[in-house]
Parts: C-alpha cells; structure tokens; sequence
C-alpha cells in the first residue's frame, strides 16, 4: 500500500489514502457485525457469505435496498453521523421482513465530496450499528469520493440488504381475510421519511433548533428481531413496513384485492412530533397519515383468535404493540374513520 498514491489524483480532489485509512478505521465496527456465514474480510472485491440452509426445502433469497433521503440535511447541520447508518439499515431490513425473510447480510454505498476518515468511521459505526440490531453481517461497502459533485461536507448514504426464507414460509398476503385484525408496532419517530417537507415546514428553525433536530434524527426503529419471533409462533398472515406514502400507501400492500384496513383515528397512538408538525405545517389530516408513519412504524395482519397471542409475543420481544384496526370487504384500500 505504500507504493498506492498518486500526487496527480490527488491534486483533481481523490485521495486515495484517505480510502484506505477510512477502512482500517471502519474495521472495529464491522467486526461486531460478523455472524457464521461470511467468509469474507473487508477490504476485498466482494463480500462472500454462506446461508445457513438446514432445515429449509426450498430457500429463497429476499433483497431490499433504500438509502436515508434529505434526513441526511440534518445530520450535516448538527454535523452528527453515528446514527444515521442505521436508518440505513432499517429501510432495507424492515422491508425485507415483511416477507419472512431473516436478513442474513447487508451492504453500504457512501458517496461523499470529501473522504474525512473519521466521518466515514462515525456512519459505518451507525451502520454496524443496524446491522447488529438486525442480525445481519456487514460484508461489504464502497465509499467513492466525488469532488464537484459533492460539497465536501456533504455525503450520500444507500445499502442494500439479502435475507433468506423457506419458500413455504413466504408471508404474502394470500391468507388475509374479512375480519382479521390489524396490528400495530410504535415507531421511534419520523423515521426516515417525509423530511423533504419537514425541512420546508421548518426552514431557518433547523439550523438554530439543537433539539428540534435530534428529536428528528431519531433513528428508524429495526423490527427484525420482533417479528421473527412474532412469525415462529403465529400464523402471520401480511406485514406492512409504514415508510414514504403512510398509511395509505404501504398498508394496501398486505391486502389482497377486495379487502381494506379499518382503522379509527382514534385509536392510532400518535406521537407528539406529529401533532407538531401537523400544526407548524397546518397540514391536513390526510397528508399526514398519506406521508408519514404517524407512531406506528410497522402493521401485522393476524386472525381474531389469535390477536392475544400475538400481543404478548410482541410484549416479550419489547413492543408495545396494540390493535390497530380490522381488515373488512372494501375496495378503498384504507378507511380512516
């Protein structure tokens, strides 16, 4: 690696060694990351891993990538980089366990206009982070340094997740049916959606608001662990990770056609940051539930019979969860009443 510089490239705004120090600092983070499967160390062309197929007749692979969005604006504000990763994470992880599928590995893409190592640490450190709270490995990663393209204080920050499930064992909707019940797993926050608008509610009040922003730099709340647990001992019949379009958008996704979520206004438990966004913004009671997650980051659709049982199991696994609503015949997709 000595040999490994080049004056000219560097002079264009690419330092090369900057690189290879953000890896070496990155190191310790992956580390706590690593699970039986990978075979792979950082640093190579690709990252290698081995599922755990026992037990499986037919195994089928489930892939999901997402990146974090303007949320990143405030983090670059507070100049905070240690949480965001796991946004990162947990848009991908939760959209692959609306499947059944356990997150077996994961992987970063961080664009930045300049490689400061210790920040590129600080964002895998968040990303490890997700990783470690969803059980999947960090493998791999890229960090490109593109000057011009960003301001140098500036980064992108995108991943993609791989997750394994017997196909037998697929959650796809097929089974809801009139008079299942609806239910609700609290998020964190805002989450990592829908702060295109929170920046335009807000504007100047971000840069002066210390509290403001950490309160909105809250991470995405990672449901892996719950809802493994919730579908080894329940007969999960759909699952909905509540992201970018709320309410109406992502719940209809575990519906099949002709049936719609129920839901009172009521008896969604929101979170204070919504009625204050709600209110800065005089934003209709529409456009909120249309766009963000509103207090419940994440639905699953069980029988009445079996509701009890799936409360406590999410009790045990740290949920507060609750009855959110009840899926009837209607083509509306969602009734907020």
């Amino acid at each position: 690696m000595s040999k490994s510089r080049s004056d000219a490239y560097a002079a264009s705004g690419v330092d090369i060694t900057a690189g290879y120090e953000s890896v070496q600092l990155m190191k310790k983070y992956v580390d706590k990351t690593i699970t039986d499967g990978v075979l792979s160390d950082v640093g190579g062309f690709g990252g290698l891993f081995m599922p755990n197929i026992s037990g499986m007749e037919e195994p089928i692979l489930v892939s999901g990538t997402d990146g974090v969005g303007t949320k990143l604006k405030l983090a670059f504000i507070s100049d905070k980089h240690d949480t965001i990763g796991i946004d990162a994470v947990a848009m991908c992880v939760n959209d692959i366990i609306c499947s059944g599928a356990k997150p077996i590995f994961f992987l970063d893409y961080i664009a930045c206009g300049k490689n400061f190592p210790e920040k590129i640490a600080e964002i895998v450190k968040g990303v490890s982070e997700g990783c470690r709270q969803s059980g999947a490995a960090l493998i791999g990663g890229e960090t490109a340094e593109m000057p011009g393209f960003y301001p140098e204080d500036e980064y992108d920050l995108a991943g993609f997740a791989v997750g394994i499930v017997d196909r037998k064992k697929i959650i796809d909707k097929s089974s809801v049916k009139d008079g299942d019940i609806i239910i609700a797993l609290p998020s964190s926050g805002i989450h990592s959606n829908g702060f295109s608008l929170i920046r335009k509610i807000y504007g100047e009040k971000l840069l002066s608001d210390e509290n403001l922003r950490n309160k909105l730099l809250t991470p995405t709340k990672i449901y892996v662990k719950p809802i493994l647990s919730l579908i080894e001992n329940v007969a999960v019949k759909g699952i909905a990770h509540i992201t970018g379009g709320g309410f109406y958008e992502n719940i209809p996704r575990a519906l099949p056609k002709g049936l719609s979520a129920k839901i009172s206004y009521e008896d969604v438990k929101k979170l204070p940051i919504f009625d204050e966004i709600m209110s800065a913004g005089e934003i209709s009671r529409h456009d909120m539930f249309n766009t963000f997650n509103m207090g419940v980051g994440m639905i699953a659709i069980v029988s009445r019979e079996e509701v009890d049982k799936s409360l406590e199991i999410l009790k045990e696994a740290g949920e507060d969860a609750y009855v959110l609503g009840e899926v009837i015949k209607s083509d509306e997709g969602v009734i907020l009443c």
